[in-house]
């Protein structure tokens, strides 16, 4: 395993560098979705639903390793993201379906 040298010449395992990226992406994340206008919220819907489709395509790759190498951690992991993904997906798509007919004319 590698360590990643900081600036002052410490030594830091990467386990310990992803996973503090992670929880500040977790944090930058909150703050960005709490703080989206109601005006943006079709829009923004709409390109998580695309960055969605994008995930779900890696995690389908991920759980095909399980016929090449057999059941394990990483296809454990596709197919927990695979779900994720598509309830997003799916969710997003009724959200901004009601969101949308909300606009249209009563007739």
């Amino acid at each position: 395993m590698e360590m990643i040298i900081m600036a002052g010449g410490d030594l830091v395992s990467p386990i310990v560098y992803q996973l503090t990226i992670f929880v500040l992406a977790i944090f930058v994340g909150y703050y960005v979705v709490w703080s989206v206008t109601p005006a943006l919220h079709t829009p923004l819907m709409a390109v998580t639903n695309a960055i969605s489709s994008v995930i779900i395509v890696g995690a389908l790759v991920a759980v095909s390793s399980a016929m090449n190498g057999g059941l394990g951690l990483p296809s454990g992991f596709g197919f927990v993201a695979t779900l994720l993904c598509a309830v997003n997906i799916f969710g997003g798509f009724l959200v901004t379906q009601r969101m949308l007919a909300m606009y249209k004319k009563k007739g």
